[in-house]
């Protein structure tokens, strides 16, 4: 098996983190091919992909804000997105079905809070679902309980991990 690379996203995936959106998510909570540009292109820093065999198979994408607040439709689009803000917000962490139960999913996370603590960020915050909300703790997130968010129709919860102390196994797992 090839080894999996982790990497800042390029314009050039765009098509690929389009179609794992898709894959991944309901049409009602997918991001737009448009959604994604704008993130690829405003906050690339801040997006991180990836890729076996030179595909890319999986991605996480944010934008950086002062505020805790995290329910704005409207940030999804970066509108308010402040490039040196303290906390990063996880809009999607996706993995290809086919490549699921790999753990690239967990590398991709763990790198993502490895670059924003060396970034000096405080906080990196995300709405899940209830499902997921044991899948994050394993990463240190605390659940902030329900979100005022409605986004595609579902429930979300708030979740939130400082960044003030990096974990063992956050540490060893760096792509």
């Amino acid at each position: 098996m090839d080894a999996l690379r982790i990497r800042q996203v390029q314009i050039d995936d765009l098509d690929a983190c389009c179609q794992i959106e898709a894959a991944c998510f309901s049409p009602t909570e997918a991001a737009s091919r448009a959604s994604v540009a704008t993130r690829i292109k405003i906050f690339p820093q801040g997006f991180r992909v990836a890729e076996r065999g030179g595909q890319v198979v999986g991605q996480i994408n944010s934008g950086a804000t002062d505020r805790d607040d995290i329910t704005d439709e409207a940030f999804k689009q970066l509108r308010g997105h402040e490039p040196d803000g303290r906390n990063l917000v996880v809009f999607s962490l996706s993995v290809l079905p086919d490549y699921r139960g790999q753990g690239i999913a967990g590398r991709l996370l763990n790198h993502f809070l490895w670059q924003a603590k060396e970034d000096g960020r405080a906080a990196v915050l995300l709405l899940c679902k209830p499902e997921l909300i044991p899948y994050y703790r394993r990463f240190g997130f605390v659940d902030h309980g329900k979100s005022a968010s409605t986004h595609g129709g579902s429930q979300w919860h708030e979740m939130a991990r400082s960044l003030a102390d990096r974990g063992p196994r956050e540490a060893r797992s760096r792509a």
